[in-house]
């Protein structure tokens, strides 16, 4: 955005942007504008803010673009930044937030320039090893990769096709993570680049047009079953579409091949944006289940930031599978996804109650783990509510939030259940409940809070009774401790001079100064005050 950062330095008014460029760009910069306020106030990953963070983006998909852009540009400079810590905290941030959603939004380039750049400031020991190591062995990777890509090329072109094929390094990043995955020596790696062909063909063939290429390619290479990913007939979620496999080479080495077309590699290289170039072409349905995903996450506000940072940048990175229902209807999952993940998928309600299901006709309990191509039929029953246990079974952040609010929900209803019962008993014990002492009672109790004290009671693990005479027993014994200390009230209180203080222990007569018609000298005074004492002892005597 042109006027983002000339609002940050008050160059420029977001009233002076709406004039010019109207309500839409104003919006958005306004929505930017908040991200930075956040940042303003230090801003980490695991902080509450995350969570405003994410809601930030999830209003608009823009904000997520720009936003990756100004932290690639960041990262870039990171060298320029003085403080370390400020360069550890941006590629801490770049690594668990920007990266994976540069990696949703199918934004791979920057996805692994971000990666890199984190593990250069992160592990510079590490990223510069690899980096070592990869200049090394260019030479021989160039020879090899031409000696696989020859004879590749002359099949390809005598069957006619027009295109572009070339070989690629992985970037340093995937493979530092094949090294600690795998726990090998740098050597050991096979993979460490893949050959990429990119087919100039019409948008009517370019399925075909793979699907023949990858004919000739395993004509020639012996392939691995085990290792075929076919996103050309049912694309990644971010859009991503691709044919791979894996063939052994010359040498009995394996090689990554990686087919697609012009179309597929534009939207590879620059992500689901590139899907506003081909109107019609499976459209932004990926970008909006996206963005669905993120509010969904936020939805649940018990999880601590830390967690949901987490579950966030795990649910991005998740490979996915899919599945059908009865019907014949797509339901794209991460993989890992089980029977009760498919049921949350389609309904709120059909997974709340499901109890099992028929995978390709065969039943199966909730938890089992589901597979591409895989038909599901759920199976419910009315009488069936989610249970605490569910949440370990579940990996989709939406089950998971059902889940948590139905379980908050039934809590709820168990305490207000639970308090009327025990006041109940307190009515027909004819005892009048102290708000304040019967949470004192708790608290001594070593309840964490008066949920957990109510839901004791409708679980049946504390008696109502019980809590009724310790009631009264700590309610007898701060009485009697009060019984015990002498209260003084304000209103008794009278301030006294220091005359009245030095003789409060003895007898005074005091004369008012305003009576008068009294003539008293001072040796009938004492004589007539030694007669009223005289006559009070002997009254209190009688």
């Amino acid at each position: 955005m042109l006027f983002y950062r000339p609002i940050l330095k008050k160059i420029i008014t977001i009233e002076e942007v709406d004039k010019m460029f109207g309500e839409d760009v104003s919006l958005m910069i306004n929505r930017l504008l908040k991200t930075s306020d956040l940042y303003a106030h230090n801003t980490a990953v695991d902080s509450d803010n995350f969570r405003r963070l994410l809601f930030s983006f999830a209003e608009d998909v823009r904000v997520i673009l720009i936003m990756i852009a100004d932290r690639l540009y960041m990262m870039r400079c990171g060298k320029q930044l003085k403080d370390e810590k400020d360069r550890e905290r941006l590629s801490t941030e770049a690594s668990y937030l920007y990266a994976p959603l540069a990696h949703r939004l199918g934004l791979y380039t920057i996805k692994s320039e971000l990666e890199d750049l984190s593990l250069k400031y992160l592990n510079p020991e590490q990223y510069y090893f690899i980096k070592q190591k990869l200049n090394e062995t260019k030479r021989s990777r160039d020879t090899y990769i031409e000696l696989f890509i020859a004879p590749l090329k002359k099949k390809l072109e005598e069957a006619g096709f027009k295109f572009d094929i070339k070989g690629r390094t992985k970037s340093i990043n995937s493979i530092n993570h094949k090294l600690l995955k795998q726990n090998v020596e740098f050597e050991e790696i096979y993979d460490l680049f893949a050959i990429r062909i990119v087919l100039d063909t019409s948008i009517e063939k370019e399925r075909q047009e793979c699907w023949q290429v990858y004919s000739i390619i395993t004509d020639m290479y012996q392939p691995n079953p085990n290792r075929l990913k076919d996103w050309i007939s049912i694309p990644k979620s971010n859009g991503y579409e691709s044919l791979h496999i894996t063939v052994m080479g010359p040498q009995n080495k394996w090689v990554e091949v990686q087919i697609r077309s012009q179309r597929m590699d534009e939207i590879a290289e620059r992500g689901l944006a590139a899907h506003w170039k081909y109107k019609g072409i499976k459209s932004e349905n990926g970008l909006d289940e996206f963005l669905n995903n993120v509010r969904a996450a936020l939805e649940s506000k018990d999880d601590a930031p830390i967690d949901l940072m987490k579950n966030f940048k795990m649910d991005l990175y998740k490979d996915e599978i899919y599945v059908f229902t009865p019907n014949g209807e797509l339901i794209q999952l991460p993989k890992g996804a089980t029977v009760l993940d498919f049921a949350f998928a389609i309904h709120t309600r059909i997974g709340s109650q499901c109890v099992s299901a028929k995978v390709n006709e065969k039943n199966v309990p909730i938890k089992y783990e589901l597979n591409s191509g895989d038909t599901v039929s759920v199976i419910t029953s009315p009488n069936q509510s989610p249970k605490r246990d569910w949440l370990n079974i579940v990996v989709t952040s939406k089950a998971r939030v059902r889940i948590k609010q139905a379980l908050r929900e039934e809590t709820a209803k168990a305490a207000d259940y639970a308090k009327e019962l025990l006041f109940r008993r307190f009515k027909n014990r004819k005892i009048e409940v102290e708000e304040s002492l019967l949470m004192r009672l708790i608290k001594k109790k070593g309840f964490k809070s008066v949920i957990d004290f109510y839901v004791e009671i409708n679980e049946e693990r504390l008696d109502p009774n019980t809590v009724i005479d310790d009631y009264l027993e700590l309610q007898k014994r701060e009485l009697k401790s009060t019984e015990h200390t002498e209260v003084r009230s304000a209103g008794d209180y009278v301030s006294m001079t220091e005359t009245e203080e030095a003789t409060k222990s003895k007898d005074i007569l005091r004369i008012d100064k305003n009576l008068t018609g009294i003539d008293l000298n001072w040796q009938n005074a004492v004589t007539r005050f030694a007669g009223i004492k005289s006559s009070a002892s002997f009254q209190r005597k009688g």
